[in-house]
């Protein structure tokens, strides 16, 4: 059994993938009108791309070195 100890993409990914369910949650859950509901999950939406853009990014960059 080889187990890599040094990766923490896998529990990294569980985490973001439970924090945007969350946030989708609470953003679909507080009382706002229909254009600021879709206006903030759109700016959810492209925050979690960016971070996990990074994420892989930084993941790729570990790899190389």
């Amino acid at each position: 059994m080889s187990e890599d100890s040094g990766s923490i993409a896998t529990p990294l990914l569980i985490f973001l993938a439970g924090a945007a369910v969350g946030a989708a949650i609470v953003a679909l859950t507080t009382p706002k009108t229909g254009p600021d509901l879709r206006g903030d999950l759109k700016d959810l939406s492209d925050k979690v791309k960016d971070r996990i853009s990074r994420l892989r990014a930084d993941e790729v960059e570990k790899v190389e070195v």
